[in-house]
């Protein structure tokens, strides 16, 4: 039999327009197997109605519910209660980082959107095209198709630490679109979209996009690849057209 705890959520409030934040504490009795979302969901319907928050499929495949807990950017559809309470029973919830904030844990999104179609991520490709570069596709399945693995939720960008001190910097997660763009031979693109300043060359390798990421996709090493696409299309160049001697 499952003992309900309880915790404090401490969550994060302000609106946009507003000159600071501040921390509301919410005290629920919860069953510690449900997930933040859930508690964050039952401050919403039974406590605070003027709360904003972003959620949708509640099974990690839409990407909408991701913040920052205890200061970890989690999609908090699957983060379990009991995962994230320490001693004092406090929970602190907070909006992802480096994105505009609109209200509360809701950020603009909308710009980490438009910069993912510009490098036309394909919704689809085979194992062989889905697998990293250092990756061995199984044998027998380098033809079947599957999704791709990122669900777009902007959790690199805020664990990012680049995108925290360089606004125009496009981010781990475009980055990684790009390189999976580019092995599924997506046409109209190449690497030359990533070759510039707040592009694969702003990345310091530091790899927090990884550690982050809830789909595995890896963006810190797609974008060391991807460099490395960068390189020889460089040798290429400087090169590939000289006349042997």
């Amino acid at each position: 039999m499952i003992t309900n705890w309880t915790i404090t959520l401490r969550i994060s409030r302000q609106k946009r327009g507003d000159n600071h934040t501040y921390w509301k504490d919410y005290t629920l009795t919860v069953n510690p197997d449900d997930s933040v979302l859930d508690a964050v969901e039952n401050v919403w319907a039974v406590h605070d109605r003027s709360l904003s928050y972003r959620h949708a499929c509640h099974h990690s495949t839409c990407g909408a519910c991701g913040m920052r807990v205890n200061g970890v950017e989690k999609l908090t559809c699957i983060t379990p209660i009991r995962s994230v309470t320490h001693d004092n029973g406090i929970i602190k919830v907070e909006p992802l980082r480096n994105f505009p904030l609109i209200a509360d844990l809701v950020v603009d999104v909308a710009p980490f959107f438009q910069n993912l179609e510009t490098m036309r991520v394909p919704s689809i490709v085979t194992n062989s095209q889905g697998n990293l570069a250092y990756e061995k596709t199984p044998a027998g399945t380098e033809n079947l198709e599957r999704l791709v693995d990122c669900i777009e939720c902007g959790l690199c960008v805020s664990a990012c630490p680049i995108a925290s001190t360089d606004i125009d910097y496009v981010g781990p997660a475009v980055l990684a679109g790009l390189q999976q763009s580019l092995t599924a031979s997506v046409d109209g693109i190449d690497s030359s979209l990533a070759d510039h300043q707040e592009g694969a060359w702003r990345c310091h390798s530091a790899y927090e996009c990884s550690a982050v990421c809830p789909s595995d996709v890896e963006p810190g090493f797609r974008i060391m690849d991807l460099r490395k696409q960068l390189l020889r299309a460089s040798f290429r160049r400087w090169f590939g057209n000289k006349e042997k001697k």
